[in-house]
């Protein structure tokens, strides 16, 4: 007999695995706490993830994206915040002493092109989807998160981290959730330049990915997607949809998202001005 074809019968199948998702990771929390009272420690990923529930509380938050713009942010006065960026921006490491709290990464391309580097960083604590342990190996850095990138009704917004966490077309959208999380409610963008310049005409591209072969014009270095590595065509009508929900949920819950970008296209957070938010530097 043929499966039917109406579009709420997949919708129905996503529920039900998100439900199964839910009892598992339950079951699996159940576990760990009767072991942990006979004095054994297992699963020390998620033990970590949930002792990062709320540590936050009455902090600010900056969220670093990896726009050109990211080159005139001075982020050596962001020392003392807590800091959450992500995929290349290691290639800032050599040229400055900064480096984020928390580092994350949801791009399969990104993940599998960069793992190399991404493996032996410390100093930070690194959080990656489930589904990339196969590239992105644990340490006692690293953190694994359930990340359901095909679900019902995109976009969502976690609240509970711990449990799932939704993809959003941008790995900005991750890093917001994961904020939430840290009991976090004031947060500041920087670097989020939401502005994309179309592929080069020697970049090739099959479906969605690009593989270039000229020098990165829409990040902060020209070698974050420079020759030989792969990119995610963007959508930034996506990204957009997904920072409308994020914008909703924080203001609902007591919280509100800023936009501290120097220059950009992202309109849909209110905007501050860098160097007001951070003030000057001491000395």
């Amino acid at each position: 007999m043929p499966l039917p074809s109406q579009p709420n019968f997949s919708i129905k199948v996503l529920n039900k695995v998100n439900h199964w998702q839910r009892q598992l990771r339950e079951k699996i929390r159940s576990t760990q706490h009767k072991l942990a009272k006979r004095g054994i420690e297992l699963f020390s990923s998620d033990r970590k993830l949930l002792a990062l529930k709320n540590r936050y509380i009455g902090r600010r938050a900056f969220i670093i994206g990896n726009g050109p713009s990211l080159r005139e942010t001075d982020l050596s006065k962001l020392k003392n915040e807590i800091t959450i960026a992500s995929n290349g921006i290691f290639l800032l490491f050599d040229e400055i002493d900064f480096r984020p709290t928390f580092y994350t990464v949801e791009d399969r391309l990104v993940a599998e092109d960069r793992a190399s580097v991404i493996n032996t960083l410390t100093e930070m604590t690194k959080i990656f989807p489930q589904d990339l342990e196969y590239c992105l190996k644990g340490d006692r850095h690293t953190l694994y998160i359930n990340f359901l990138r095909q679900y019902p009704k995109f976009p969502q917004f976690s609240a509970e981290f711990d449990e799932y966490v939704y993809w959003g077309g941008t790995v900005t959208y991750l890093s917001l959730q994961l904020a939430y999380y840290l009991g976090i409610r004031e947060v500041y963008l920087v670097g989020v330049d939401h502005s994309y310049r179309p592929k080069a005409e020697a970049d090739e591209q099959q479906g969605n990915v690009i593989t270039s072969h000229s020098n990165d014009v829409n990040h902060f270095h020209p070698d974050y997607f420079g020759p030989g590595y792969r990119w995610h065509d963007p959508k930034v009508e996506r990204m957009e949809q997904a920072y409308k929900q994020a914008k909703s949920f924080y203001e609902t819950n007591g919280g509100t998202v800023y936009n501290a970008t120097i220059g950009g296209q992202l309109e849909v957070f209110p905007r501050v001005r860098y160097e007001d938010i951070v003030g000057k530097m001491d000395g």
